[in-house]
């Protein structure tokens, strides 16, 4: 997924970074000398292997992890950092999930460009998509190929345009922030439990 420019400035205050992890920064890092970025310090957590797309986290989940991760300041960032431990054992297994998270963003960019008709449409193609599997079965090999072209297509397009219009907002760190936030509580919430590893071959 694209990176969005990053912001200096945070209005957020600064949490505890876990001593096991390394030093948060933006993008993704060769060696955790480096420092992480989010989804590279939920890799650590979950397996030890440092990637930023663990098989743990769902993959439109990481994708707006990795994008508030490298936009929001540096303060932001370490108050996220707790985050890491949700992140990497985070991937519900309905179908409806991914429109759904996509959907909640779009939501979140129309509040901030109310009038955008493009955002009004993404946003009722994201909840047809979820009312429509919430009812469908399983789908079983077909389903998991159409919903990873979904998610390459105009999933991941529907989710980094909203991601756009709100880190142009006046305070896009706390929105982006408190996005995230919301996100990951949801995903652990998530009704259906998790999708195992196997099931699907590309996490991004």
């Amino acid at each position: 997924m694209t990176a969005l420019p990053g912001r200096p400035v945070s209005v957020e205050p600064s949490a505890r970074v876990p001593d096991s992890l390394p030093v948060p920064g933006r993008f993704t890092h060769l060696h955790p000398d480096d420092g992480a970025c989010l989804m590279e310090a939920a890799a650590l957590l979950a397996a030890g292997r440092f990637t930023d797309s663990p098989v743990g986290t769902h993959p439109a989940l990481a994708g707006l992890a990795r994008v508030v991760n490298d936009s929001v300041g540096d303060d932001a960032r370490h108050a996220l950092w707790p985050l890491a431990a949700d992140l990497a054992d985070a991937r519900p297994a309905g179908r409806d999930y991914p429109p759904l998270l996509v959907g909640g963003v779009v939501d979140a960019a129309r509040r901030v460009r109310p009038a955008s008709r493009r955002l009004a449409r993404r946003g009722r193609a994201c909840r047809r998509r979820a009312q429509r599997l919430a009812q469908a079965p399983a789908g079983g090999r077909a389903g998991r190929i159409a919903d990873l072209l979904w998610w390459r297509g105009p999933g991941r397009r529907h989710l980094e345009r909203a991601l756009g219009v709100l880190c142009a907002a006046p305070e896009a760190d706390q929105l982006l922030s408190r996005l995230l936030r919301q996100a990951v509580a949801q995903a652990r919430d998530h009704a259906g439990g998790r999708t195992p590893a196997r099931e699907v071959r590309c996490n991004r």
